[in-house]
């Protein structure tokens, strides 16, 4: 305690000295060439694989564009002028591509410079709206998938801040869209406005809300009024030439579904109370349905402000959840309901019930299913067949429940058993096909049903197609991919009847493209697409998955890369990347989705690039934490995250590749943590780089990663896996980089900053770099080119160019 109170003071009374007055920098040559290489474009299927959209986009932003103005409010960052996120990824360029048989055609009648977003398949899918986002506001388009062309049909007034800013109405020829209210009052600039009275929040005694560090949260009334404005849209019904007619006055829209005969609208508004502790979606609300006219049919769910769950990740609220349509009838409303009084701590034999209710839903509901473990969700096939999910995080276990929607007296039959971490025994997803309302439910043959999976082994990946008797319960494989030097991804089942599906296929040096493969024949698979790699400085670097063995005989892997100039009997020093994740079972932890054939992408988070400068690299290292019975993961965090490096190192310098005085270690977010803990409690690193980490977990009191039991409940846990509090043993160069507008639960800026603090105060080699704008992922070019800067520079200062005292 006396040790904690000294940081407080420390972190308190000292400020941040020694900055450097630096511009954006970039990489050296080798890197950059490989960070700003072209994207292949991002691609929409329809669900014949006929045709095919293709979205290109720059590869970053750029930091003028992150410095527009952003307001952050209720868990949402908003450009309140153009009132969509503030965070946006657009794409600038669309190509379509009619048949399978044709070429790639640049879509005419594009605006110029667009920032295109918000992409959507009209019912039968042969159109395509999407927004353009201007200077001003959002704009609505349509594409014509035939004729490649594009039209706008509405002016920049699209309220983009909360949820989708249109819905295709079901006759492919209007769209139900968001608009800026005509009566939206002025915002409030915050930071000029005159308060009118303090800020008071209370807790009545034994109410207890444990929530989580939630970021972008409302402060004051003044954050009340302009959340209010920018969230609250007008309903407008405009047709494919632009006609506009009004559809439902202004509210706080949220999120909007149509029934799949299209005949019934359920709305989601939020309402007041608002709340200063948690993000909008727990704010109270309402959920009601119309006709396509507009015309109340029911209020189906009210919903009060969500403060105070009880503790637990699977903890959930009372009442009506979940609220759906189901998928293979007209128009009939699904929900599930706890029967635990949303407590996991409470014993019963299920957790939860699931009802339905056919329209105009004036009859009592009926039940359909129960579910021993919280309810996940329903694939829908018939009248007579669905199949249930469910899940337990505490457990990691998942059951799959065969039901008759038709008759609920007839016991489910649990088809599916297992822990959810334990990949080699996934039984695969459910192949789905297009109904007559255009929903995805399950694709049933002659009482049998197809299912597609992964197909990880201790081998390899070879994904595999599966037909399920629904009677017998039996499968027979009907294909499994059997590639060697190349990976295999079953995109889809387009018509399991001729037996084609779409595959992805993609070799450590080949870029990933997209085939048609037909299971019936055996033929060759005839491609779709024809990218090619742009990263040729890299495609023939050396790559393998290693596998060694922990200190418990826990079995781990790493993807391996060597040097681009490797030399045979030469040492090289080596960066080794990393995020730990929590198991409950040795075996789980033991199992591996690496694959030397993946695809070598340098994104900008990579480790790949230091290849080209001389290192040996270590991506992806297994660090499993495994809390076995009721010993939780974290109880021995330390013990097994030291074990987890060492293994590593110890794997690699047995295979005579590198010098083991010249390691580095690195990670992002719980990665960073993980690289802070392992420079204070080992010795076995030259030097540390921690992105957009948490270090104090006594700022994150309620729970953090997977840990869910609360500071009080476990200080010593709390205290011996924050590296703040050991910071008077860690003497080792650490980097650490951290974005200045960073959004993610519990990763303040001011991890970094006071733990930047407490490393210089002590004497400790550390460097931080906060980067402006920039989130708990980074965007900007400036941003992502000076990351792999500062990187790259540390790596040659106190890694390769280390100098080990005799």
């Amino acid at each position: 305690m006396k040790k904690f109170l000294f940081y407080c003071f420390l972190v308190t009374g000292l400020s941040i000295h020694g900055q450097e007055n630096l511009t954006y920098q970039k990489p050296s040559k080798e890197i950059l060439e490989l960070a700003t290489a072209p994207l292949a474009p991002s691609i929409r299927i329809d669900s014949k694989g006929e045709n095919m959209v293709f979205l290109y986009r720059s590869n970053f932003k750029s930091i003028a564009t992150l410095s527009e103005t952003e307001m952050r409010l209720g868990g949402l960052r908003i450009n309140p002028k153009t009132n969509i996120s503030s965070r946006e990824r657009y794409y600038n360029n669309i190509k379509v591509h009619v048949g399978r048989k044709s070429t790639e055609t640049t879509v005419s009648g594009l605006p110029e410079n667009p920032r295109l977003s918000n992409f959507s398949w009209s019912p039968n899918q042969e159109k395509m709206a999407f927004t353009n986002t201007t200077s001003n506001g959002v704009e609505l388009w349509v594409l014509d998938i035939a004729n490649a062309s594009a039209k706008k049909i509405t002016s920049d007034n699209l309220n983009a801040n909360t949820g989708d800013p249109f819905y295709w109405f079901k006759d492919n020829m209007s769209l139900l869209v968001k608009m800026l209210p005509e009566n939206r009052k002025d915002l409030i600039d915050t930071k000029t406005a005159v308060p009118t009275g303090p800020t008071v929040s209370e807790s009545e005694a034994g109410v207890m809300a444990q929530n989580r560090t939630y970021q972008d949260l409302l402060k004051n009334k003044a954050d009340e009024h302009n959340f209010e404005q920018l969230v609250t849209s007008e309903l407008y019904k405009v047709d494919l030439d632009g006609n506009a007619s009004s559809w439902m006055s202004s509210a706080m829209y949220s999120d909007i579904s149509f029934s799949p005969d299209g005949n019934y609208i359920m709305v989601e508004t939020i309402n007041k109370p608002f709340s200063y502790l948690v993000p909008y979606y727990r704010f109270p609300s309402t959920t009601a349905v119309y006709d396509t006219n507009a015309k109340l049919i029911k209020i189906v769910l009210e919903v009060p402000l969500i403060e105070d769950l009880p503790q637990g990740f699977m903890a959930v609220r009372t009442g009506m959840r979940s609220l759906s349509w189901r998928g293979d009838q007209p128009a009939t409303l699904v929900w599930a309901e706890a029967l635990d009084k949303g407590d996991p701590e409470v014993k019963v034999d299920y957790r939860d019930e699931v009802f339905q209710q056919e329209a105009p839903f004036t009859s009592e509901p009926t039940s359909l299913v129960k579910t021993i473990n919280r309810f996940r969700g329903i694939q829908w096939g018939n009248a007579n067949t669905a199949i249930a999910l469910d899940y337990w995080w505490n457990t990691r276990n998942t059951k799959s429940y065969i039901f008759n929607p038709s008759n609920n007296t007839a016991k489910p039959e649990i088809i599916s058993d297992r822990n959810y971490q334990d990949v080699y025994s996934d039984p695969g997803n459910p192949v789905t096909s297009r109904n007559e309302y255009g929903r995805y439910t399950l694709d049933i043959v002659k009482n049998k049903i197809f299912l597609i999976g992964d197909g990880y082994t201790e081998n390899g990946k070879f994904p595999f197609i599966d037909q399920l008797d629904l009677k017998t319960k039996k499968t027979t494989r009907l294909y499994q991919s059997s590639l060697k030097d190349k990976i295999e991804d079953i995109s889809m089942a387009l018509d399991m009847n001729k037996g084609e599906i779409l595959v992805r296929i993609e070799s450590k040096n080949e870029y990933p493209n997209y085939y048609i493969r037909n299971i019936k024949k055996r033929m060759a698979p005839v491609p779709l697409t024809q990218f090619e790699n742009p990263f040729k400085s890299i495609q023939d670097v050396h790559k393998e998955i290693i596998k060694y063995k922990r200190y418990d005989g826990l079995e781990l892997t790493g993807t391996l890369y060597l040097p681009t100039d490797y030399k045979a009997g030469k040492k090289y020093p080596m960066v080794m990347w990393a995020y730990p994740r929590e198991y409950k079972d040795k075996s789980s932890a033991g199992q591996s989705t690496s694959n030397s054939n993946e695809f070598t992408y340098p994104y900008y988070g990579s480790p790949i690039y230091w290849v080209t400068k001389g290192y040996v690299v270590l991506d992806d290292a297994s660090f499993p934490i495994v809390g076995e019975g009721n010993e939780e993961p974290n109880d021995t965090f330390i013990k097994q995250l030291v074990g987890n490096a060492k293994a590593a190192i110890d794997a690699v310098d047995d295979l005579g590749y590198i010098d083991r005085n010249k390691v580095a270690v690195g990670g992002h977010s719980y990665g960073a943590f993980m690289t802070a803990n392992l420079l204070s409690h080992s010795n076995l690193f030259a030097a540390g780089i921690a992105r957009s980490g948490a270090y104090n977990r006594t700022l994150t009191p309620f729970g953090f990663q997977s840990e869910e039991r609360n500071y009080w409940e476990a200080p010593e846990i709390y205290y011996e896996m924050s590296p703040f509090m050991h910071a008077d043993t860690m003497k080792t160069p650490l980097l650490l980089i951290h974005g200045e507008a960073d959004n993610n639960s519990g990763t303040y800026p001011l991890q970094s900053e006071r733990y930047f603090n407490a490393l210089k105060g002590l004497g400790a080699p550390v460097r931080l770099v906060m980067l402006p704008k920039e989130s708990h992922g980074y965007a900007a070019e400036e941003s992502i080119l000076h990351l792999l800067w500062e990187q790259d520079q540390w790596l040659e200062k106190h890694v390769k160019n280390r100098k080990v005292e005799e």
